[in-house]
C-alpha cells in the first residue's frame, strides 16, 4: 500500500485559492535539441513562492508539468511517457503523478483516471491537470512546436 500525500502539500493541492493569471509561452530547452518547456508562478496566498514548470519532447514522447516550492522541490506533478518505479518496487505505467510524502520527496507516484488525454496534446492535457489540482488559468497556453529538432 502508498502512503498518502504529505498533509501539508495535500491541503495545498486540494485548496482552490491556487491562480495563474499569465499566459504560457512554450520556449527551446537549452538542453535538448528536441524540447520545449515554461515556467509560470503560482499566485497562492498560502505560499510565497510557486511555480510550475512545463516540459514537452514530442522526439522522445514525454510530456511534464511540475508543481514547485523553492527550497522544497516538487510537490506535485504529471509525467507522460516514462515509467515509474515507487520506493517500495511497485511499478507505476507511463502516465503518472508524483506527490510528496516525508522523507521520500517526490519518489511515490501513481497512475491518475483523470488524465485522459494524449501526451501530444498538451493543451488539453495542462486543462486537465489544472482541473484536478485546483488550479485556476485565466491565461492562454500556446501550443508548443512539434517540428523542434525534426530533420530539414
Amino acid at each position: 500500500m502508498n502512503p498518502e500525500m504529505d498533509a501539508d502539500y495535500k491541503a495545498i493541492i486540494d485548496d482552490d485559492a491556487k491562480s495563474i493569471t499569465e499566459n504560457i509561452v512554450w520556449h527551446d530547452a537549452p538542453s535538448s535539441p528536441t524540447a520545449q518547456e515554461f515556467r509560470v508562478n503560482v499566485d497562492y496566498p498560502e505560499v510565497d513562492a510557486m511555480f510550475i514548470k512545463g516540459r514537452y519532447n514530442p522526439v522522445a514522447g514525454k510530456l511534464s508539468y511540475a508543481l514547485v516550492i523553492p527550497r522544497v522541490g516538487r510537490i506535485y506533478g504529471l509525467d507522460m511517457g516514462r515509467n515509474h518505479n515507487n520506493p517500495n518496487r511497485e511499478a507505476v505505467g507511463p502516465t503518472h503523478k508524483n506527490y510528496w510524502v516525508e522523507g521520500a520527496e517526490d519518489d511515490w507516484a501513481y497512475e491518475p483516471e483523470d488524465i485522459t488525454a494524449s501526451l501530444n496534446d498538451p493543451v488539453e492535457v495542462w486543462r486537465q491537470f489544472c482541473v484536478e489540482a485546483n488550479i485556476r488559468h485565466t491565461g492562454t497556453m500556446d501550443r508548443p512546436s512539434t517540428n523542434r529538432g525534426a530533420p530539414i
